[in-house]
């Protein structure tokens, strides 16, 4: 993950996902998370949410996709 990269808080999707904030790369993409075998998909929203690294903006779980196998 990039050092200097913004970062968005991550909402809804599973419980057990490792990071709720990450690095989003170019900002307002669509973020896919690789995770248990598949990938959760988040959005963009128009919120922001202060955190403990400052304000940062909500990416909403939307979907999932399964990896082949």
């Amino acid at each position: 993950m990039a050092g200097n990269a913004p970062k968005a808080v991550l909402q809804g999707g599973p419980e057990g996902l490792p990071e709720r904030i990450v690095p989003v790369d170019p900002p307002g993409a669509e973020l896919k998370i690789p995770y248990r075998g598949g990938y959760e998909h988040f959005r963009a929203t128009k919120r922001e949410w202060d955190t403990a690294e400052g304000r940062l903006p909500v990416y909403e779980w939307w979907e999932r996709t399964e990896l082949p196998g």
